[in-house]
């Protein structure tokens, strides 16, 4: 374990976040004239600050980082500066959070959980409803891979925070030879795609400041609004087809996006076996909720239990968290579909959240051999993807994971029922945080203001399980990691 290594990274993060996090917000508030801009710029000192010290105090390091360093890393990226980031809430005038509910908005922000304690967002001064979407987007590829990219030129190297931030059961395929090119192919996409989102939301009636806004959280797949009816205060169709086209997008494996910058061509999607199930579980479930909405009577015709119907499917599956429309009252089992394809969630490599559509997809492969090897017992069966044979120690660690995460949401959900909550707002508030969903069910549809403390920093703990999928927080509690 090399410990000034890590606080040297841990202060550059810090650093970055206090710029990149709270630059921009001071910059609306001076356009809007909110009178939030001190409380941004006070942010930025004291979190830059810490920043710098902890970088002179390690400036003189220049170790390379090992596996454990990595993981240890990425860790405390993700619960230091998800801490640092209630500092505007805390700071600001205009909205009263306690330490608890300004850290549990800060963590769902940078998680891109959408989780909020915060009602009333239509009155809030704008820099602050671009502080929460600015969190989901910096959060949303995960600041950390623009730190690889910087990396390099201070001597510290980065594959080992690579493979410890990557989702997903196979972390080391880099798109480019060099990391730090990886790290600038993925950041050019992801702004890339922000922008277009954000001209799209514009052209079908959105202004301005709703555009950008919410093009951050929809590329992110985080879930914020700037409005407490979050899609629905638009009341549009047609914003709803545009979220729902880059909720999509955003829910691809970005190595797929890159392969398409690359080489200008898009036929290798229709070649990718997690592209294919992703599709066809979205379309599936549509289809499905489409037809109970329909055959229900929950909306007086096709055209609308399409655009609703779609629109919650698309949103819940990717993990997004956006909302036009009271899903928690739609009938028979749709909530709880909803909520068990945000436990799938998106494709490894994007920035959803969930279990993630190829370990589905292997473990149904798995099953399948299973059942296969019922019947010819002495059969040499391969699980493929695609071409491509799929090791058995891949399908080994999709198993432990589907194994931990299943404990895990025991645990917490233990953890939650024991703090007064009822079953089906303690299940779907585990699940939504775990899977950095969002909205959940009953009491924690709309908001989680209402929760117990205890409960609010059990669940900031499921936020980080999910964004760091389990392992890579679990393994710092284990003995082995810690010996030399």
């Amino acid at each position: 374990m090399h410990a000034s290594i890590i606080v040297k990274i841990l202060g550059i993060l810090l650093m970055l976040f206090s710029l990149l996090s709270n630059l921009p917000p001071m910059l609306v508030s001076f356009i809007y004239e909110d009178g939030m801009a001190m409380v941004f710029l006070y942010s930025l000192m004291i979190i830059g600050s810490t920043g710098l010290v902890l970088l002179l105090l390690t400036a003189r390091s220049h170790e390379e980082l090992g596996t454990r360093d990595g993981f240890l890393v990425v860790t405390l990226f993700w619960a230091v500066l998800g801490t640092a980031g209630c500092l505007p809430f805390m700071l600001s005038s205009s909205i009263e959070l306690s330490l608890t509910d300004a850290v549990f908005e800060s963590l769902s922000g940078l998680t891109t959980t959408g989780a909020t304690v915060i009602s009333g967002l239509d009155d809030l001064p704008k820099s602050i409803l671009f502080y929460r979407q600015l969190l989901q987007w910096l959060g949303g590829l995960g600041i950390i891979v623009l730190a690889i990219a910087l990396l390099p030129m201070l001597g510290i190297g980065g594959m080992q925070l690579y493979r410890a931030e990557s989702p997903g059961p196979v972390k080391d395929n880099k798109l480019v030879p060099r990391l730090a090119e990886t790290a600038k192919a993925l950041w050019y996409i992801y702004l890339s795609l922000t922008v277009v989102c954000a001209l799209a939301y514009w052209v079908v009636g959105m202004n301005l400041f709703d555009a950008i806004s919410h093009s951050l959280t929809t590329v992110a797949i985080g879930g914020f609004s700037t409005h407490d009816a979050s899609l629905g205060f638009f009341n549009s169709p047609a914003v709803e087809m545009v979220a729902v086209v880059f909720m999509f997008i955003a829910g691809i494996n970005f190595a797929l996006h890159f392969t398409t910058w690359q080489r200008r061509i898009g036929k290798h999607y229709l070649a990718d076996p997690e592209f294919l199930f992703y599709s066809f579980i979205l379309v599936s479930v549509s289809v499905v909720t489409v037809a109970v909405l329909f055959f229900s009577d929950v909306y007086t015709g096709i055209s609308e239990s399409v655009t609703k119907g779609v629109f919650q499917v698309v949103s819940f599956a990717t993990t997004t968290g956006f909302t036009t429309a009271d899903f928690n009252s739609w009938p028979l089992f749709l909530p709880y579909m909803l909520l068990y394809a945000a436990i799938i969630g998106a494709c490894a490599g994007s920035t959803g959240g969930g279990m993630k559509v190829i370990r589905i997809l292997l473990i149904f492969k798995q099953g399948f051999r299973e059942v296969q090897r019922l019947i010819h017992p002495k059969a040499v069966i391969p699980i493929k993807l695609g071409r491509n044979v799929v090791t058995d120690r891949v399908i080994e660690s999709v198993w432990g994971f589907f194994a931990v995460y299943v404990m895990a949401f025991m645990v917490m959900l233990l953890a939650l029922l024991a703090t007064g909550l009822d079953i089906i707002t303690a299940f779907s508030a585990v699940g939504a945080c775990i899977n950095n969903l969002g909205p959940g069910l009953a009491n924690v549809a709309e908001t989680y203001g209402a929760l117990p403390a205890t409960a609010k920093w059990i669940l900031c703990v499921a936020m980080l399980l999910g964004r760091l999928e389990v392992f890579t927080l679990l393994v710092l509690f284990t003995p082995m990691f810690w010996r030399r």
